[in-house]
């Protein structure tokens, strides 16, 4: 797709393109913005897809707990820190930028580690369309140090079957485990945070 050099004067080639794809008046001028404004500033364009990657991974992560609450965490709720799951997913992304698909190649496994016991939530393949060169495992914490409230003890009588807690509250601190597929010499990356 070619942008013109000004923002008024986009090129109707772009345009029929666009329209072609059946998007509204509004759509395209938001696809020409965006390749407007990556062509000037081409450092700003890597900067854009990095960050809309890391919010698709965060929100991949939130949307692995949300899942798993019920059917293996057993819990009503995650209380997960601010922005944990944002500087993961930028964690990911460095430990994927030397890999010779990137992120694509990626197999993801998410873990929780509950007293010393890994409980597995789910794996994520990025791309399914790429053979997985490489494999990540994220494994969340539960936080130790937080005592349960008076309202989780009377809840879990109550309402919830035994071995159901009210609330599951996550450390800050997580672990990655990189495993290359292909290259057995690389060994494994194990980083903690």
């Amino acid at each position: 797709m070619v942008a013109t050099s000004t923002m008024k004067s986009k090129n109707s080639e772009c345009v029929s393109e666009l329209i072609d794809r059946r998007l509204d008046h509004a759509q395209i001028d938001e696809e020409l913005d965006y390749w407007y404004h990556g062509l000037i500033e081409p450092n700003l364009n890597g900067e854009v897809f990095e960050e809309r990657t890391c919010q698709n991974l965060a929100k991949m992560f939130e949307n692995c707990l949300s899942r798993a609450k019920k059917t293996k965490l057993h819990c009503s709720e995650v209380l997960v820190p601010e922005k944990l799951t944002s500087r993961i997913a930028r964690d990911v992304l460095r430990l994927s930028s030397g890999e010779p698909c990137g992120l694509r190649g990626c197999i993801l496994f998410i873990n929780l580690e509950v007293e010393n016991v890994c409980k597995k939530l789910d794996r994520i393949i990025y791309d399914s369309s790429v053979v997985p060169t490489f494999e990540l495992t994220l494994v969340f914490k539960q936080d130790s140090s937080a005592w349960p409230s008076l309202r989780d003890f009377f809840l879990i009588g109550a309402c919830f079957s035994p071995g159901f807690r009210h609330a599951l509250k996550l450390s800050p601190g997580f672990r990655l485990v990189k495993k290359k597929l292909y290259s057995p010499s690389a060994g494994t990356v194990v980083e903690e945070y």
